[in-house]
């Protein structure tokens, strides 16, 4: 095989072809950190005036310029209060809770733009992200002693809304995800992403809140005395007598609890450029 001076010539516009049109596989790692939001039972408004913090681990596989999947490891703290809604209902109820999530998600991207490592023009690109999480959560509340001391109290374990022993709510959760961001390139190594991301899941009692008051005589009936309190009083700690009466709504089942992330990324690149090889004249 002898190599011409036009296969030379060739192979030199191709790779130059190649650099600036052509996709891209390899590995992406990094970090995040932002806020988290939650929207529930406990915040039927869409308050964002609780928010708490969040981050993670990032994994991601680009298969070509436009598409990849990502991996990520999350944790994040939630909350809300009946005191912050402008709803009375809500504030007469007077529940409150946090929780500690650890958030596993898998997703697959598709970026709108093409999106190539070290480009000097397609080096951003906005994106969407869609698929599946998995959430750990358990709900607490800030509760008054009786003796007027503040304590935390764990909300599964009481049967809050008349579950019996061995059939509360569990404390993982699949969800839906869905994600918006967009990313850019700082140089070849490096590049930073932008993305708000929410988590759809598939129970009503992230909150510890779903369905109506129960009977306090079978909630104390099964349950032992928290911080010297029943566990009826926990779970209804209402501001105004006779308020939970057995059957009246405490929640809305109809309606999964979510929560939204919003972060920053800085993500290392370990991947290369791919190219087909170029074909020579033989001779």
């Amino acid at each position: 095989m002898i190599k011409t001076p036009h296969s030379y010539s060739f192979i030199l516009v191709f790779s130059c072809l190649c650099i600036s049109l052509s996709g891209q596989k390899g590995m992406e790692l990094g970090g995040w950190l932002g806020t988290s939001l939650y929207f529930g039972d406990l915040n039927t408004n869409f308050r964002i005036d609780r928010p708490g913090y969040a981050g993670g681990a990032v994994l991601r596989y680009n298969f070509n310029e436009r598409v990849s999947i990502k991996g990520a490891l999350s944790y994040a703290k939630l909350s809300a209060n009946d005191q912050d809604s402008p709803n009375a209902f809500e504030r007469e109820r007077n529940i409150n809770f946090h929780t500690n999530v650890i958030d596993a998600t898998g997703h697959l991207e598709f970026n709108f733009l093409p999106y190539i490592h070290g480009s000097k023009e397609e080096y951003y690109t906005p994106y969407i992200a869609l698929g599946a999480s998995l959430a750990r959560f358990n709900p607490k509340t800030n509760i008054m002693d009786a003796d007027g001391n503040p304590t935390t109290v764990g909300l599964q374990p009481i049967g809050t809304e008349g579950q019996l022993p061995g059939e509360e709510y569990a404390l993982i959760s699949p969800a839906f995800s869905i994600g918006f961001g967009f990313k850019f390139d700082i140089n070849y190594d490096w590049s930073i992403n932008i993305e708000v991301s929410t988590r759809q899941l598939l129970t009503d009692y992230l909150d510890d809140v779903s369905g109506v008051y129960a009977d306090p005589l079978l909630i104390d009936g099964f349950r032992e005395d928290t911080a010297d309190l029943s566990a009826s009083q926990i779970a209804d700690p209402s501001l105004l007598s006779n308020f939970g009466v057995p059957g009246k709504q405490r929640g809305n089942q109809r309606d999964n609890d979510n929560y939204t992330f919003v972060g920053v990324s800085v993500m290392k690149y370990f991947g290369t450029l791919q190219c087909p090889k170029p074909r020579t004249t033989r001779y």
